[in-house]
């Protein structure tokens, strides 16, 4: 189930980035400045690297443990708290009226990809000793 959930997310994350980064490329030069552009494209591009993090997991790990598990959640729930909360926080500061609720949770989001990295990084260890 986990192995799933794991290949699924990966590929719906992907799926959305190459959708946003096309969307971002062309639409919304017209209404974002440089900055939130900038801020735009970190979303999509962090976005992408876990969707490829996640299929290799996926792919590579049983999942059958509460590491394993929670390396993916982290990786799940860290996707949509980082890049989604820069997205809105984007798309708000572009209609003038920026959700200031949103700060907080991009770095939130941050910290848990970090803890699927390590979580990883531990489970690939552990799987040489």
């Amino acid at each position: 189930m986990m192995v799933l959930l794991a290949q699924i997310f990966g590929a719906f994350f992907g799926l959305l980035a190459v959708i946003f980064g096309a969307f971002g490329a062309h639409a919304l030069k017209k209404i974002f400045t440089e900055d939130q552009l900038k801020s735009f494209e970190t979303g999509v591009k962090y976005q992408m690297y876990h969707a490829l993090v996640l299929l290799m997991v996926g792919f590579n790990f049983n999942l059958d443990n509460g590491h394993q598990a929670a390396m993916v959640y982290c990786f799940i729930i860290g996707v949509v708290l980082f890049s989604f909360s820069i997205y809105g926080l984007t798309f708000s500061g572009a209609k003038g009226k920026k959700w200031k609720f949103l700060g907080p949770i991009t770095p939130l989001g941050g910290l848990l990809l970090v803890a699927g990295w390590a979580l990883l990084l531990y489970n690939l260890i552990r799987n040489l000793i």
